[in-house]
Parts: structure tokens; sequence; C-alpha cells
């Protein structure tokens, strides 16, 4: 699959390589070609361009970057081009303040969500919440003692989220689905949990896990 991802971050990086682990094609759109320059040298097969250039190549979009800049970046990558392509929503509504006692702040209220407001700004992409509540060094082949971790997702396109759960699988994940977008007011969220080991403790290798 030719794969677009919208960031130049740890995130970005991290998805970036797996794609290509797995045998995928990797454009990286950014804003500052420098900051991938060292991605780039050590992975020949990946091809870094604007943001725009990314979501044109991708069959698939990958959007990792700050939360507050979310909708600038997509609006960079322009409506018409990323209009019917399915969009893995990594994001999550942080707060430019530090976090309290381990607990971070978001800038959307309890029965709202930031891919809920993506959503309705760019209505005609498909989006699918997923990577949203692990670190970076987890999300592509994580080994865990507990056995494979659950991914939660949700998105208002069932095809959409069948991909996405395909890929999540290929990199070593159980998906749940969690339904359309506004559960991504509840996904958004463990983020926050996520961290909370991590700011306390140091301790980020952890991930969340559905029993039945």
């Amino acid at each position: 699959m030719r794969i677009g991802i919208l960031g130049s971050g740890e995130v970005a990086q991290a998805l970036a390589a797996g794609f290509l682990k797995h045998d995928h094609s990797v454009t990286l759109g950014t804003r500052d070609p420098k900051k991938l320059a060292a991605f780039a040298a050590k992975h020949k097969d990946a091809h870094v361009g604007s943001f725009r250039d990314a979501a044109r190549f991708g069959d698939l979009i990958v959007l990792s970057v700050k939360g507050a800049a979310a909708a600038d970046v997509l609006r960079d990558a322009d409506e018409d081009t990323i209009e019917g392509k399915v969009i893995i929503d990594t994001t999550n509504p942080i707060a430019d303040t530090p976090p309290t006692n381990g607990v971070l702040e978001y800038f959307t209220p309890p029965n709202d969500s930031l891919m809920e407001r993506l959503q309705r700004e760019f209505s005609g992409a498909r989006f699918v919440k997923a990577f949203s509540c692990v670190g970076s060094a987890l999300m592509v082949d994580p080994k865990l003692k507990g056995g494979p971790p659950t991914m939660f997702i949700c998105g208002n396109d069932a095809d959409a989220k069948k991909t996405v759960a395909g890929i999540l699988e290929e990199f070593g994940w159980e998906v749940s689905d969690m339904g359309a977008v506004e559960a991504a007011r509840a996904i958004e969220p463990l983020a926050i949990l996520w961290c909370i080991p991590g700011f306390l403790r140091n301790d980020w290798s952890h991930a969340f896990k559905m029993l039945r």
C-alpha cells in the first residue's frame, strides 16, 4: 500500500519505519525536511516532501502531528487531495500546559473530541482513530508479557475501519472497534491514562488490553 504520513516527529517516524518494515511504500510530509534528514538517510526507500506531496502519494494517510496543528496540516495537505481517503488519526488534543501530578490537560471538553472536530471540518475524508493511546516505541510489533495488546479504534466508515484493522493486525495488535466517531471522546483520554506512569515513574513500557 502507498502510505502518506503527515508529520516528522517520533510517532510519524516510528510508523513510517513500521510501514516500510512491512513492505509498504512511504512518503512523509513536513514543513521542515531537515527534521527528517537522519530518517531519510537511514531509510533510503522513504521519500520526503510537503504535506500535499504525502497526501497525494498515499492511498492511505496517517495524521501524526501535534493535536493543535492537526487541522492546519490537513488544510495544507488540501481538502480536495484528502477527499475520500482513509486517514489514520493518531492525534490527541494535548494542551500547551505541563501535566499536574502526571495528568495531562486537554483542550477539548468531555463531550467533544479532536477527531470529531476534524471529521466535521474535513467531511469528505474517512477518519479512523488509532495509535493514539500508546507510545511510539510500542506502535509496531509490540512485545509484551501479557500478549498482543488491544488498539481501540473508531470512525464512521466501516470499510475504512476494516482497512485500518488490517494494518493494526499486521503490526501485531488485536483490534477493538468502539463504533462511530463519537467514541473518540473515550479513546483520546486513554492517552492521559497511558502517560501517567511515565510522568510519575518513567514507566513507558505498557499498553492496554481488552479482556473478555
